[in-house]
């Protein structure tokens, strides 16, 4: 859940810069540059928790592998953020093209790895809970997975009996 920020704010940096070039005013690649810097952060605190779910996984798996290449592919990501921002600092309203472009080139690669992200999750369970199905109990009720919220609270079904 933790990556859905840093993903909504590079995606929004590299249309805020979009807008820019197309407009020729730098008020939107300034915000750009809080953008990147906001989304940075917030994807590093995502990685130490990635790389916890990723450490969990039984090695010789094919959720190992994928998991691997999308958290280097992440890595890769973030660099290229990270060195947009730092060659926007001197005029964060003027970035020049090549600024833009590694962010571009970034918001690219994190399509990819966020359909990786996708398959781990929703193809391969990675981080879901044993039992989960379509009637579980909210997260917070304490209760496992593999309950049925629609029956909990309710009287057990009850049996004819023929005299």
């Amino acid at each position: 859940m933790l990556v859905v920020f840093p993903l909504g704010l590079l995606s929004v940096a590299v249309i805020f810069d979009v807008i820019s070039l197309a407009t020729g005013d730098g008020y939107w690649s300034g915000l750009s540059f809080y953008m990147i810097a906001a989304g940075v952060i917030g994807g590093l605190l995502a990685a130490v928790f990635g790389w916890v779910d990723w450490y969990s996984i039984p090695s010789q798996t094919r959720a190992k592998s994928i998991g691997l290449i999308h958290g280097l592919g992440n890595v890769v990501v973030m660099v290229l953020f990270i060195v947009s921002w730092l060659m926007r600092r001197e005029t964060p309203m003027n970035p020049g093209l090549p600024a833009i472009v590694l962010g571009l080139i970034g918001a690219g690669m994190a399509l990819g790895t966020s359909w990786l992200g996708g398959e781990l999750v929703d193809r391969l369970g990675v981080g879901v809970d044993t039992g989960a199905h379509l009637n579980a109990p909210n997260s917070l009720s304490g209760r496992p997975a593999s309950e049925d919220a629609a029956t909990i609270g309710t009287a057990p079904p009850r049996t004819h009996r023929t005299a």
